[in-house]
């Protein structure tokens, strides 16, 4: 301060014509006393001066540098704001006084502590330390940092505190040990503290006792820079690798040459400055004035001189290398001799005060705009709550190889208009006190990775909490992930659970095991009709084939290719022409079959009953004509059937979701279940109706008809259709389709089987069988 005023009375172009003066007060960090110091200068009760013949009296206070504590500034400042008086302080960081309803007048050059807990926050996040023992002292500076982790921590970071311990002020043995038994027992690894040296010297002999060890410090601004007492070999091993929060470092060219100066008063002046001169040259040089005053500590040794060189001593109180409060002192007297400027450079008319007025001497108002830039390079300027714009250095304690241990900075954390809160940091750099030399783990759990949702533990913090894997049909592909999301409808999600995949698609394919064997015995079903048709035309000059109309027997024949071929039209992915026209072939092509079979076995009763006497007229009903009539016209009746059933709700293709919650089923739905019903209806009642004939017909002579070939065949064609309807109601997807192939390729063997087996047999292996003396039943006995 000595320095920054000398330095300003020397500045021609800072208040010129004007010198600065100043009183010093001892706190002796104690409220009482400061407050009292304060109050004094106040109300102008300091001693009178004199400087020369026209400087005389009692100089206006301009301002009041200080308080260090927070609880000092607070009681100070509130005094003082009622009198209008400007108060700089250069160490009192409570956020509280940031509050202008309360503390009018209150400035300070260091930044709040809001914004320090919001550096040791983006530290936390950056290193992902959600999990953090926070331990403040019992005051306001504590207190108020306290609260602003609570509200912060978790919205800033995520971050919660595992527990908040307040250090009691005084001796208390038992306290201590209780709150080192809180950070044993946690499973944080980070602990922070924010508190003054004396709070750290209690708290970490208790952890020394303990042998409390893994745990990373966060040190706050009041002693990250604590080095003679708590950076020692029995602490090293417990504080190594601590990061914390200082005070940015500056520079003030000329102090140490102010200092080198310095010389002590010979007379035993009893101002305060004298005396702490004399005090320091007595500790330094180990020395003594003669006479001592009255009361005076002997300091023992020889007698101070005052001509000592100070430049031969090596002492921290003359290295101005790390100058980090002395910094802010620094600033904020040059912040009041600014303001003073400003206001004596004021014109009448032009003034930033109401009616455009300006302050006088006798009355700096509080409100006066400071903004200025130090040698150093730092620009300095508060806003409207009295703070200045926050620079903090991030600081790590190295603990070398030698014992040795230095304060090195890592990085900084700054705010600025166009980036709000930044925080550089060279990780590099940073000294880690553990066996990997990596930065450690602190959270309460780990981490839920994709594929998982968090479910919070009931009555732990928030932090605390149990990974669950999402459901099926559900993801989640960030990390610690509140909900799983549903897949969309055509998606199901991948085995991990943390993307969407396409469903598989299902369907009754040519190239699945089971499509092949449909195919193939489609396949052989129509090869062999071709082969049956080739034997029936070369022999169809024959008896075998000629006898019973040999042109329903092609007829026949060719409505069996077609029911092979049609089971073709039930493998593949269904398409809008396949669906519509696989149940119209296979309704088409089987009343064909069946209608044919029907006028065989009609013209086999008709035949019997022409053979007996008088009967020759009911073969005029049943010739050629009128056997082609029929089938004719019982075929279109199933036309006209399939014909409205398209029409009116034709069958389409359709992806049912609903058999599997992976796959999606390639179907077709038959549009109209009575159009299906009454599709499969006809074909079972004539059916029905060729079985009841064929059945009448089975006791007539063999050599007149085949009824019970056909019998026998239309027994097996019902009992495939009768099995098919359960089976196909219950068989879902593809295999619903595979079931109806199956009774379409079983009925159709069935028929080819139990009406052209025999007859090949004989045309093919028996061949003196196949004379119309055999057929007659005058040939050769079987």
């Amino acid at each position: 301060m000595a320095f920054a005023i000398d330095e300003i009375n020397r500045n021609s172009n800072l208040l010129a014509n004007v010198t600065l003066g100043y009183s010093l007060y001892d706190n002796c960090v104690k409220l009482a006393v400061g407050f009292r110091a304060a109050l004094t200068l106040a109300n102008g009760q300091e001693e009178q001066i004199t400087l020369n013949e026209t400087c005389f009296g009692r100089p206006p206070v301009v301002g009041i540098v200080g308080d260090s504590t927070s609880t000092n500034a607070i009681a100070i400042s509130a005094v003082l704001g009622l009198y209008g008086v400007p108060m700089v302080s250069y160490f009192a960081t409570c956020s509280c006084l940031s509050d202008r309803q309360k503390f009018p007048s209150f400035f300070r050059t260091i930044p709040s502590d809001a914004f320090q807990v919001g550096a040791m926050i983006q530290i936390l996040k950056h290193f992902g330390w959600t999990w953090a023992g926070l331990l403040v002292s019992d005051d306001d500076y504590g207190l108020h940092v306290a609260r602003s982790f609570q509200s912060d921590l978790g919205p800033s970071a995520g971050g919660c505190l595992a527990y908040l311990e307040v250090l009691p002020s005084g001796r208390n043995p038992a306290e201590i040990r209780r709150i080192v038994g809180v950070i044993k027992k946690s499973t944080a690894r980070v602990v922070i503290v924010f508190g003054h040296e004396h709070y750290m010297i209690q708290i970490m002999e208790e952890v020394v006792r303990q042998n409390v060890t893994g745990l990373q410090w966060m040190a706050s601004e009041a002693w990250t820079t604590s080095t003679a007492a708590l950076q020692t070999p029995r602490l090293m091993p417990y504080l190594g690798g601590t990061l914390g929060i200082a005070i940015r470092r500056g520079e003030i060219p000329g102090l140490k040459d102010f200092l080198l100066q310095m010389r002590p008063d010979l007379h035993f002046d009893d101002s305060f400055q004298n005396s702490m001169v004399n005090q320091f040259w007595e500790l330094i040089f180990r020395c003594r004035f003669a006479p001592p005053p009255a009361g005076w500590v002997e300091a023992g040794g020889a007698l101070c001189t005052g001509e000592e060189d100070l430049e031969n001593v090596v002492t921290e109180f003359l290295d101005v290398s790390n100058l980090r409060p002395e910094y802010n002192v620094y600033k904020a007297v040059y912040a009041l001799a600014y303001a003073l400027d400003d206001m004596l450079r004021c014109e009448p008319g032009r003034g930033p005060f109401k009616g455009h007025s300006c302050s006088s001497l006798q009355r700096l108002e509080p409100w006066q705009k400071v903004n200025f830039t130090t040698s150093f390079g730092d620009q300095v300027s508060f806003d409207e709550n009295g703070d200045v714009l926050p620079t903090y250095d991030v600081m790590n304690w190295l603990w070398l190889p030698d014992g040795r241990t230095e304060v090195q900075t890592v990085g900084e954390v700054r705010r600025s208009a166009s980036k709000g809160d930044e925080l550089i940091l060279d990780e590099n750099k940073i000294f880690w006190n553990s066996e990997f030399k990596k930065s450690p783990r602190s959270v309460c759990s780990e981490d839920c990775p994709p594929g998982t949702r968090l479910v919070r533990k009931k009555g732990k913090p928030v932090c605390c909490f149990n990974c669950v894997p999402c459901s099926e049909g559900k993801i989640s592909n960030k990390t610690n992930s509140m909900e799983c999301i549903s897949c969309p409808e055509d998606f199901w999600s991948s085995p991990q659970r943390d993307h969407c995949v396409p469903k598989k698609t299902e369907f009754l394919s040519y190239y699945e095991p089971l499509g092949i064997c449909l195919t193939t015995a489609s396949l052989l079903g129509t090869f062999i009709c071709v082969v049956v048709l080739g034997i029936f035309f070369h022999y169809r000059r024959t008896p075998i084939v000629r006898a019973n109309n040999s042109e329903l027997s092609f007829q026949l024949l060719l409505s069996l290719k077609l029911c092979f071929l049609c089971s073709l039209l039930f493998i593949g992915r269904p398409r809008l022409w396949t669906c519509q026209l696989r149940h119209a072939a296979f309704g088409i092509s089987f009343v064909l079959c069946v209608s044919c079979i029907l006028v065989k076995t009609m013209v086999v009763l008709a035949v019997f009953k022409a053979s007996k006497p008088g009967g020759e007229a009911s073969l005029k009903w049943f010739g050629v004509m009128q056997q082609r009539g029929t089938v004719l016209v019982l075929t279109s009746i199933q036309a006209a059937i399939c014909t409205a059933w398209l029409v009116s709700a034709s069958p389409s293709p359709h992806k049912n979701t609903q058999y599997y919650n992976d796959k999606i089923v390639f179907e077709c739905v038959v549009g109209s279940t009575i159009g299906f019903a009454v599709l499969l209806g006809y074909i079972g009642l004539l059916a029905i109706l060729s079985c009841l004939l064929a059945f009448l017909a089975r006791n007539l002579p063999d050599n007149f008809n085949e009824a019970k070939l056909i019998t026998f065949s239309m027994l097996i064609f019902c009992a495939v259709w009768v099995a098919f309807v359960p089976a196909y109601i219950s068989s879902p997807g593809k295999y619903a389709d595979a079931v109806e192939v199956f009774a379409i390729l079983a009925s159709s063997f069935g028929l080819l089987v139990a009406l052209f087996g025999p007859k090949c047999y004989i045309i093919l292996l028996r061949p003196e069988r196949n004379t119309r003396k055999a057929i007659m039943g005058r040939g050769i006995e079987s």
